[in-house]
């Protein structure tokens, strides 16, 4: 198991820092305990376990996928911790908005995999430095599990192409694959364990391959932007200021849901879709995945 990251009171150090922008990723870094992690994964089952059969307008796997945090309360509370903010601030600055909080989850002795991409391929918002993805372990992340694999120094490329497969087996939306050979011995395994974070830059390529083991891999993952991002490609895009000042305006505010699944959230849920497809589906020939 990998030793975690050293912290100064909470927070990266400058040497941290900068390991982050010269390799474009960091872990492990224990930001929660371990007994926290796993309460948020007790929680999150208990709420698969009343709402899978509860009548929701989409799928459940949609919802934990995709803006979990306007829908659920416990995606919010994990997005806004402030344990997790005053690390990633040392990379952001002091004004720190969620663009998304999403559940990605494994279930044992399966096939699914993460194809390897890089995030900011069809978020509309260009190929930027103020965006930082947290992806906080509720399970334990190893190589048999399925955990991530990043390709060290290769956020400093632009966005390079992507094909889209909507391959059943991939859990991206478009099952997106970058259109580059990555050899096996470039990869870095990002063994993580419950209460860790790996933090990683949106143009990082990565991705991951299946669970082969008898327990869930679950993971908590918190995009996270400066204020001064903006959306390129939608006519309009969401957010949540969790930190500091917002003194630019460039997303509509989504509220802290009270209760899962309300209808005044759900009604938001549809509409913040319905905006970003017109980033995420763009070019797209087929019309699939969790934005169709």
């Amino acid at each position: 198991m990998p030793t975690p990251l050293s912290l100064e009171g909470g927070r990266l150090s400058a040497a941290l820092q900068q390991q982050y922008w010269d390799e474009g990723f960091l872990f492990p870094i224990q930001a929660i305990p371990a007994e926290d992690a796993l309460a948020m994964r007790s929680e999150l089952e208990t709420l698969e376990a009343e709402w899978l059969d509860n009548d929701l307008p989409l799928p459940l796997s949609t919802y934990k996928r995709v803006n979990a945090h306007c829908v659920m309360p416990l995606a919010h509370r994990i997005g806004s911790d402030p344990r997790i903010l005053d690390v990633v601030e040392g990379l952001l600055g002091p004004d720190i908005l969620i663009y998304g909080v999403e559940f990605f989850i494994k279930e044992p002795k399966t096939t699914q995999i993460v194809s390897m991409h890089q995030d900011l391929t069809y978020w509309g918002l260009g190929a930027i430095d103020g965006l930082v993805t947290a992806w906080l372990a509720l399970s334990p992340a190893t190589p048999a599990s399925g955990c991530m694999d990043f390709v060290r120094g290769s956020h400093k490329n632009p966005i390079l192409p992507h094909e889209d497969t909507f391959d059943a087996n991939n859990l991206l939306s478009r099952g997106q694959e970058i259109q580059v050979d990555v050899a096996e011995k470039d990869k870095q395994k990002i063994e993580i364990h419950p209460g860790q974070i790996s933090l990683h830059h949106g143009l990082t390529i990565h991705g991951s391959g299946p669970n082969t083991t008898a327990d869930r891999r679950i993971a908590a993952v918190i995009r996270y932007v400066r204020p001064d991002v903006a959306q390129e490609v939608a006519e309009k895009d969401y957010a949540v200021l969790v930190r500091g000042e917002d003194r630019f305006g460039n997303f509509h505010a989504v509220p802290r849901p009270e209760a899962p699944f309300s209808p005044e959230a759900l009604a938001l849920y549809d509409e913040m879709r319905r905006a970003q497809a017109q980033a995420t589906m763009s070019g797209a020939v087929d019309k699939k995945g969790f934005y169709a």
